[in-house]
């Protein structure tokens, strides 16, 4: 009887440590597991707080590469308002020396003052030149869209998009104001690329054909924005 009495004791202590290994077992299983999903959790955001301090420093260093560059850009400018060639070429006395630079290179295509400078200014006071026909074509796309109501794609060289305007003009006289008008068109402030040129005989005048284009960049915009980091 008591060799029964101690083997259900024995039973009854190896089924009470059964049960505590079990439960033991379970809450290290729940805490390794907690601790797995903190670990995990904490690993994304160390990164994403990672990838925002990266993002903010590529902000910080252009700023401050900006700054460097303005007192930089700022003694290019006083030297160029002392430039005698720009001095000399302003349209108005009162105007900055940079002024022209600025008016050489236009910041949109228009196409309508193209032609009333090239129309009094560069061929209009030419004595013994008499202007035929000028004629100035609107940038498609800007000024104007195309025949069938479309924006045609932009012509590009290895620089990039270029931005012109393509003009042509036919005068006539003698040598020398023909010779004038080139010499104008070289003086002038405004960039100019000549793509044809002939001169023929007509009836004993000279009569000069010239195409070409004019130049222009449009503004550069300067705009902070938020960028979103995404997680």
């Amino acid at each position: 009887m008591a060799q029964q009495d101690n083997a259900i004791r024995k039973r009854t202590q190896i089924a009470k440590a059964s049960r505590m290994m079990f439960m033991w077992v379970a809450a290290a299983s729940v805490v390794v597991s907690f601790s797995a999903v903190t670990a995990y959790f904490l690993t994304q955001k160390l990164v994403f707080n990672e990838r925002v301090l990266f993002e903010k420093n590529k902000t910080v260093s252009v700023l401050n590469a900006n700054n460097e560059a303005v007192e930089e850009l700022q003694t290019a400018i006083r030297v160029l308002d002392t430039n005698e060639a720009l001095l000399q070429s302003r349209a108005n006395p009162a105007d900055q020396a940079v002024r022209v630079i600025l008016d050489a290179l236009p910041s949109d295509a228009n196409s309508l003052a193209l032609g009333a400078s090239l129309q009094s200014r560069l061929l209009g006071d030419i004595p013994s030149l008499s202007l035929n026909t000028l004629t100035v074509r609107p940038v498609v796309g800007i000024e104007e869209l195309a025949e069938d109501g479309a924006v045609p794609a932009v012509e590009e060289n290895e620089s990039g998009v270029e931005n012109f305007i393509d003009f042509s003009f036919e005068v006539e006289g003698p040598q020398a104001a023909l010779y004038t008008a080139l010499v104008n068109l070289e003086r002038s402030i405004r960039t100019f690329h000549i793509t044809n040129l002939q001169i023929e005989n007509r009836e004993g005048t000279q009569v000069m054909t010239v195409t070409a284009r004019a130049y222009y960049e449009p503004a550069r915009q300067i705009k902070l924005y938020d960028k979103v980091v995404e997680p």
